[in-house]
């Protein structure tokens, strides 16, 4: 998934709204925040073959330091502490625990089996909803467009930068995706890597535009 991740990152405002959108950004992208790193030092490996599945030419091979059940229960785990010493507020904390969580639930649906529940890839599962383009797209779509109202109907914009800013974020990330679908195979795993590395700018700014709106709760309507 690509928009569907970041589906629960604007969802999860609704959730709770004091944790700024750029944490929810970091939490829900977190093993995709880490997986290209890894991809690039060695330790994690994967190929570039059309047709692997219908909906994407990506073929993960070895990838269970960012994308194993384990490793993102301690991916969350460590996100949340660093939260919760930033904060102090442990609701939000275990959140965004979950969240991290909950990008390898989203992947087991639509991956191939190749997402290992442990570092020793003994097992590995999926529901395969890749195989479909049509379930893939409609899948990703809705939950993208109804965390997007979610997330323009718990929050209010405070000034021009957070109303014009709100709808271009969710636009730019829309069309990103709609790039991903219609471009030919990418030339080079290390141009894949470097690519995804871009998914780190998304998160201050995520958290800028947040900023710039208020919990819609806290808005007291004019007499």
């Amino acid at each position: 998934m690509f928009i569907g991740h970041f589906a629960t990152a604007f969802a999860g405002k609704r959730v709770d709204a004091r944790i700024s959108l750029g944490w929810t950004f970091a939490a829900c992208q977190a093993p995709d925040l880490l997986w290209p790193i890894f991809s690039l030092i060695g330790m994690e490996h994967f190929r570039i073959v059309p047709g692997d599945t219908a909906f994407t030419p990506l073929s993960f091979d070895y990838y269970p330091w960012s994308h194993s059940l384990v490793m993102d229960i301690v991916w969350g785990l460590a996100l949340g502490l660093i939260y919760l010493a930033r904060s102090g507020d442990r609701r939000g904390s275990a959140f965004l625990a979950a969240l991290v969580v909950g990008h390898w639930v989203l992947d087991w649906i639509t991956h191939r089996p190749d997402l290992s529940l442990t570092l020793t890839e003994e097992h590995r599962v999926g529901l395969g909803l890749w195989s479909s383009v049509a379930g893939t797209i409609a899948v990703e779509v809705l939950l993208y467009a109804a965390a997007v109202w979610l997330y323009l109907r718990t929050t209010v914009a405070r000034d021009r930068v957070g109303r014009i800013g709100a709808w271009s974020l969710a636009g730019a990330l829309g069309a990103i995706y709609v790039a991903n679908i219609v471009s030919p195979p990418p030339p080079s795993t290390t141009a894949v890597s470097i690519a995804a590395l871009a998914l780190w700018a998304f998160i201050p700014l995520a958290a800028w535009i947040d900023r710039h709106r208020t919990p819609a709760h806290r808005v007291v309507p004019a007499a």
